[in-house]
C-alpha cells in the first residue's frame, strides 16, 4: 500500500479500490453493465479484507458493496458514471479519470461532489462531509439503502421476465399495452402469426391512429435488434397510420 493510501480512512481506501475495479469491469464489458454482475465480478478482480466482507448487523448489507454504492454517487456528480434501471454506464470522462489511478480517481470524484454540493446547499447526510461523520458505517447504510433496494427490485423483475416462456412474455407485453390504455384485439396464438404478435389500437375498432403492430422477441442472450428485423416489421406496415413496435 502506498504512503498516500495509508493516510486516508479505511472506508476511502476500500472505496478507491472497489470503485476503480468497477470502472475496469464496466470498461471491459464495453462501457455498460448491470450492477448485479459488477458486484459478482469485483471479488474476482481484487482482494477484499475480512473487514470489507463484514455484514452490517442492522441492514444485512456487505460493507464493501455498501461502500461501492455510497461513493458511486460522487462519480455520478463528477460525470464519470451514469446509472439507469440497474445498469451502470462508464462515460468518456470516467474512462479518462481512470488514468489518475485508484485514489486519484476517487479524490477527483469527491472534489466534483463537493463542488456540486456547495452549489446545491445540501449534502448526502445531514449537511456534513463524509470525513466529518463519526459513524461512517451508519451514514453509508443510510445513503445506499434506497439505491440497493431499487436495483434489487429491477434485477428481480428482469429475472422474472427471463424465466417466462416466449408466449408468457408476449401476453405480458399485451397486458402492459392494455394498462397503458390500448386495446389489444389480437394476441397471436401458438403457431405461425404472419410476423405480428400483438395488434394494439387506441380505440376498440382501430379507427384512430396510430395502430401498432407489435413483434415480441424473448431473447435471453441478445439485446440489440438487427436492421433485418426492423426491415421485416416495416414491410408489414401496409396501411396509413400503422406503426411498428419491437419489444425485447
Amino acid at each position: 500500500m502506498s504512503t498516500k493510501m495509508k493516510e486516508v480512512s479505511p472506508s476511502r481506501q476500500s472505496a478507491s479500490k472497489v470503485i476503480f475495479a468497477a470502472f475496469k469491469i464496466i470498461k471491459e464489458a464495453g462501457g455498460q453493465l448491470e450492477i448485479k454482475i459488477i458486484t459478482e465480478k469485483i471479488p474476482e478482480k481484487i482482494i477484499l479484507s475480512e473487514w470489507e466482507k463484514e455484514v452490517f448487523e442492522k441492514s444485512g448489507y456487505i460493507r464493501w458493496q455498501s461502500i461501492l454504492h455510497f461513493y458511486s454517487i460522487d462519480c455520478q456528480k463528477a460525470g464519470y458514471l451514469q446509472k439507469n434501471k440497474g445498469i451502470w454506464y462508464l462515460t468518456q470522462d470516467g474512462e479518462k479519470a481512470m488514468k489518475l489511478g485508484e485514489l486519484g480517481l476517487l479524490n477527483a470524484a469527491s472534489e466534483a461532489y463537493k463542488l456540486w454540493n456547495s452549489n446545491k446547499g445540501e449534502s448526502k447526510v445531514d449537511n456534513q462531509t463524509k470525513e466529518e461523520i463519526a459513524h461512517v458505517d451508519e451514514a453509508i447504510n443510510q445513503v445506499v439503502n434506497l439505491s440497493i433496494l431499487e436495483e434489487k427490485a429491477i434485477s428481480g423483475i428482469k429475472d422474472a421476465i427471463m424465466v417466462k416462456t416466449p408466449y408468457e412474455f408476449q401476453n405480458l407485453v399485451a397486458a402492459l399495452l392494455r394498462a397503458m390504455g390500448f386495446y389489444t384485439p389480437f394476441v397471436a396464438p401458438k403457431g405461425k402469426d404472419g410476423g405480428i404478435d400483438v395488434l394494439a389500437y387506441k380505440d376498440p375498432l382501430g379507427a384512430e391512429t396510430p395502430r401498432m403492430k407489435v413483434q415480441v422477441k424473448h431473447w435471453k442472450d441478445k439485446t440489440n435488434v438487427s436492421v433485418t428485423e426492423v426491415r421485416s416489421l416495416t414491410g408489414l406496415l401496409s396501411n396509413e397510420g400503422d406503426v411498428g413496435l419491437i419489444v425485447t
